[in-house]
């Protein structure tokens, strides 16, 4: 792990990190990008960069408040960055050029993560969540690219193959984590980079609402 500290940080309102999110850059580089998270002008920063090569650079103590999130809101909680530890993971992402993420580099991520939520146990694993996720009508990474389910399969976040007869869609995607007040399409497709990457209609479809209904059943069974 190599030391790049950034300057922008500060102190959490309160000592809960309870969310764990995942970025990609979305710069040509990982020295663009380590370059903008510690720049005092830009006022962005995380917690870790992780590179192709699986190389881990940290930039902010796990236990201050890193900027990664911005406005974003999950499963009733918004200012994300308050409660969360932040990853950034290197790769150009839509903007320039969207590519698969290297092996050693998700090996990486996945050790990392691991380590963050044995140090953070109050992290669930349905608060292992994506930009996307946290903010649907600005982000899209880490994208439809990323291999949520076989991190899932790591110990790292939830993930589900079944179906479940749909219910109330968009209430199972309230249940689930997400801001349901933003436009329905970006809600859904959000939804759909995280848990049905190949299927980025927008659309609340038979097949998007029996996923969502299926994992509503695994992060909120009682609701």
């Amino acid at each position: 792990m190599i030391l790049a500290p950034s300057p922008n940080f500060d102190a959490r309102p309160a000592a809960v990190i309870d969310h764990l999110v995942l970025h990609y850059t979305g710069m040509k580089t990982a020295a663009e990008a380590v370059a903008r998270l510690c720049n005092p002008a830009a006022k962005v920063s995380s917690h870790y960069v992780v590179d192709e090569d699986g190389t881990i650079y940290a930039l902010v103590g796990e236990e201050m408040r890193a900027w990664h999130a911005g406005v974003s809101f999950w499963r009733g909680a918004s200012a994300v960055n308050d409660r969360s530890v932040g990853i950034e993971i290197v790769n150009p992402g839509h903007e320039w050029g969207y590519r698969g993420f290297p092996e050693v580099q998700i090996m990486a991520v996945r050790d990392l993560c691991l380590g963050i939520l044995a140090r953070w146990p109050g992290i669930e694993a349905r608060n292992v969540v994506g930009h996307s996720d946290i903010a649907p009508d600005r982000k899209q990474d880490p994208g439809e690219k990323f291999p949520w389910a076989w991190l899932a399969g790591q110990g790292v976040g939830v993930w589900t193959d079944e179906m479940a007869a749909p219910g109330d869609f968009f209430s199972d995607l309230a249940a689930i984590g997400y801001d349901t007040s933003l436009l329905a399409g970006l809600v859904v497709k959000a939804f759909q980079r995280h848990f049905l990457p190949a299927h980025l209609t927008g659309e609340a479809d038979v097949l998007t609402a029996g996923r969502a209904a299926a994992l509503r059943g695994l992060v909120d069974p009682i609701g």
